[in-house]
């Protein structure tokens, strides 16, 4: 195993689900199944949704997409991409996870859109 890289795992969140709580969950239980391969590689993953949705939820937002939940959502993510190893871009189209990825970048991190192609994941 090479040395365990913390990576962020962008995908949608709400792209595409017309914020349907069912399809928003199979978006997060595909991160969440792509975290846990990446556990179980002998990674570090990482959600943004780990940090911002129960912040969210006690700052008192009422629903998606409202004052509370823009004022967290995505800078919880924008600040968690900075101190990661990588980004693992998966998933549709989403502008969200595709903003990771530019962050990811920009900041000199690791990109990857195949889990295939991380080290200790072939």
């Amino acid at each position: 195993m090479t040395t365990p890289l913390m990576i962020l795992v962008a995908g949608p969140y709400r792209s595409g689900t017309g914020d349907d709580p069912v399809k928003i969950q199979a978006n997060v239980d595909a991160m969440m199944e792509m975290a846990l391969r990446l556990f179980r590689a002998g990674h570090l993953p990482v959600l943004g949704e780990w940090y911002a949705l129960p912040l969210i939820e006690f700052a008192g937002s009422e629903r998606i997409g409202d004052a509370v939940f823009d004022e967290i959502f995505h800078p919880i993510a924008r600040r968690l991409v900075a101190k990661c190893d990588a980004c693992l871009r998966i998933g549709g189209p989403s502008a969200g996870a595709d903003e990771m990825v530019a962050l990811a970048r920009e900041n000199g991190k690791l990109v990857f859109h195949r889990y295939e192609d991380i080290p200790g994941c072939a």
